[in-house]
């Protein structure tokens, strides 16, 4: 799993209902493995959201990480499976998203999502058990299958 060290736009822009969060070097870290890779804006280097939906539209967009001569290159939406990137992503949405503005979500719609999201979340955690699992990696497994007792 990869966890969001630092994410802080160089800019953010918003047209009409979609709000571009634009990234440079030094504003976007991750880390893997105990190792910091830096953000490198060679190809993506902006996350675009619909304000009305709350949903990322560039999803395709490749993100480029760096640490000495080793690069990452993941999409958007391999990164929002694998990391805490919608945790970040909430912070900084606070400040442009209005509560008292009607967004025309319904509650249906707002539960829909969560179910969808829950579901995407599980599924991840399988394919990593079964990953931790290929790998003999007893650690990441533990990690994993902590919360599954529970259930």
């Amino acid at each position: 799993m990869l966890s969001v060290q630092r994410m802080t736009p160089f800019f953010t822009k918003q047209e009409d209902f979609r709000l571009r969060l634009v990234f440079a070097y030094q504003y976007f870290s991750i880390i893997k493995g105990g190792e910091v890779f830096q953000f490198v804006p060679t190809e993506g280097k902006e996350i675009v959201i619909n304000l009305k939906s709350l949903q990322v539209e560039n999803l395709g967009e490749i993100f480029v990480f760096q640490r000495g001569s080793r690069f990452l290159r993941l999409p958007l939406y391999q990164l929002l499976l694998i990391s805490d990137l919608h945790i970040h992503l909430n912070t900084i949405l606070e400040g442009h998203v209005n509560p008292n503005k009607d967004t025309n979500v319904s509650e249906d719609v707002i539960i829909e999502s969560e179910h969808i999201i829950a579901t995407l979340e599980n599924e991840n955690r399988i394919r990593m058990i079964d990953y931790a699992l290929e790998t003999d990696d007893l650690s990441l497994f533990h990690k994993l299958t902590e919360g599954l007792q529970e259930i």
